[in-house]
């Protein structure tokens, strides 16, 4: 491949990166000019993650001559699976740049905001296109710096400041994790270019023998991984990134904390060859989606619910990961990335149009019989379309486990469907609904899985017993879940119950205990005094930060 494609792709970043850098002297100027250079740079990276994207799919995967020597420097690799990140993180940035063009007018930080914002993007960007693991190093640190001058935006915010020193804690653990598992990986294949790095462990799959540094390599790597995605217990710092403006909260939760799981999608062949890994992604990953689901379901505020939601959407992306699915990974956090950048943009809206439609009905009080059955009828739609597309839990696990979790989420409308007097019609209305959200659910697993083929290993078999305990433990546990949702608000006048909704509430006191612990070791300096800005007077109300 020509040099051209290395500008091709490169150009996006460019544009981010030069409005940056180049609009520092004239941030407080001209804000209006920066707002227009932003959108600019931003519009360009969608040009060019849709051309870079054609050149794929007429050429397949694609890199640029190595900047460097022995193995280590700068160069491109796109492939299916960057394409596809590329076009999500330039589409979204491109929503959250103009929406905050507008929605930061008037604040005396609004251009120095843009500045870092393109900066952001520019450095996710590049993690996602780079063909050298040291570019993707530098790329990675470089979005944690540039990400922590827009958390700390408002400085004068206390819990800003503790969220930002959380989040640089975490962010530290993982890039130290990133850089051993560097050179680890230079050590053993003697290069750091991705092809070298492909190239080598296919040898070891073909050889049939794993050395332990590949299992060392593989346990850092989803170390780094699951710190940038939240996951349990060091996952504190990002319901507290609410402090900072909204188009921050979009663009994290849609674009930033999915950087672990396209860490673990880029080097999944390496990670493939390490159980020790893929079970502690699974373990942790599973514990984290049920706790996330868990506690959203208790809070009063829609930012801090769908902050929640994110941690355990990242962790049931992890559990496919650790379960070998990691096509339905990529899936998953496409999904994911749209759903939840939309869902901050229009979070104030949905706070409006909430309070405008709410009226007072009757409480309903299904019984627990009507639950059960509505959630063994769902297993059994799940066990049925999964076999059609070859994803039955002994194929395929990890794609079982999360469709058959996909269609718990009708559980409510399958068991309204059961109450008395039954209605044969809508009964079988309702189930059909279920099952055409199955073949959805599974016909885009194998799309995609077929799609990534040249990207991402195959979708793995069970493995053994470990792995069939931690999915029958996800299936139980969130259709124990679904039944906590039903029940809870019927009896939360019991004390057993109201302690329970209160332990969650507080998210089971694991934040509580590493803020303490946070500014005991690092105090926080006195909150600055002065005017506030017109972000913080003006935005507060209806999803501003």
């Amino acid at each position: 491949m020509t040099s051209s494609l290395f500008w091709l792709a490169a150009l996006g970043p460019a544009a981010l990166a030069l409005v940056g850098i180049w609009a520092r002297n004239a941030a407080d100027l001209r804000p209006g000019a920066v707002g227009r250079w932003a959108v600019g740079a931003g519009a360009v990276t969608v040009a060019a993650a849709g051309l870079t994207t054609i050149a794929v799919i007429v050429k397949g995967s694609i890199s640029t001559p190595l900047i460097g020597a022995g193995g280590i420097g700068f160069s491109l690799y796109v492939d299916a699976l960057s394409t596809s990140l590329f076009c999500l993180v330039a589409f979204i940035g491109l929503v959250v740049v103009i929406y905050s063009r507008n929605y930061l007018a008037g604040d005396p930080g609004h251009a120095r905001f843009l500045r870092w914002l393109c900066l952001t993007l520019a450095s996710i960007l590049t993690v996602i296109i780079s063909g050298n693991m040291l570019l993707f190093a530098l790329s990675w640190v470089l979005t944690s710096v540039s990400l922590h001058r827009l958390l700390v935006f408002y400085s004068e915010r206390p819990a800003a400041i503790l969220a930002a020193r959380k989040k640089f804690i975490a962010s530290r653990i993982g890039d130290i994790c990133l850089i051993v598992a560097m050179v680890l990986l230079y050590g053993l294949f003697g290069s750091l270019e991705y092809k070298a790095l492909f190239n080598g462990t296919e040898t070891l799959t073909e050889g049939g023998q794993v050395p332990g540094a590949v299992h060392a390599i593989s346990l850092l790597l989803v170390v780094a991984a699951l710190l940038k995605s939240a996951q349990f217990p060091l996952h504190g710092w990002l319901l507290e990134v609410m402090e900072t403006p909204t188009p921050v909260s979009a663009l994290l939760h849609a674009g930033i904390i999915n950087a672990g799981g396209f860490l673990i999608l880029r080097f999944s062949d390496i990670i493939s060859l390490s159980t020790p890994a893929l079970e502690t992604m699974a373990i942790v990953g599973g514990f984290t989606a049920l706790f996330g689901s868990a506690v959203m379901l208790t809070q009063t505020s829609i930012k801090v619910s769908l902050a929640y939601s994110t941690i355990g959407q990242m962790g049931f992306m992890m559990l496919q990961c650790g379960l070998g699915a990691f096509s339905a990974a990529l899936l998953h956090l496409i999904g994911h990335s749209l759903y939840k950048a939309h869902a901050f943009l229009t979070s104030g809206s949905v706070v409006e149009l909430a309070r405008a439609s709410w009226i007072p009905g009757p409480v309903a009080h299904p019984h627990p019989a009507r639950l059960a059955i509505a959630i063994t009828m769902l297993l059994a739609i799940a066990l049925a379309v999964s076999a059609i597309f070859g994803a039955g839990l002994l194929e395929q696990p990890g794609v079982f486990a999360t469709g058959a979790v996909v269609l718990l989420g009708l559980t409510h409308l399958v068991s309204n469907a059961l109450d008395e007097p039954i209605n044969l019609y809508v009964v079988g209305r309702t189930l059909a609904v279920a099952v055409l959200v199955g073949l959805a659910y599974f016909g885009l697993q194998w799309t995609t899985a077929h799609l990534m083929a040249g990207s991402l290993p195959p979708t793995e078999s069970l493995r053994g017993p470990l792995d069939l305990l931690i999915v029958a433990l996800v299936i139980l546990s969130f259709g124990a879940v679904m039944i906590l949702q039903t029940l809870m608000p019927n009896r939360l006048r019991e004390p057993r119950w109201q302690a329970l909704y209160t332990h969650l509430a507080n998210g089971l006191y694991v934040n509580t205990l590493a803020n303490r612990l946070v500014i005991r070791f690092w105090p926080s300096p006195a909150p600055k005094v002065g005017r506030p800005s017109y972000a913080q007077t003006n935005f507060d109300t209806g999803g501003a930060s």
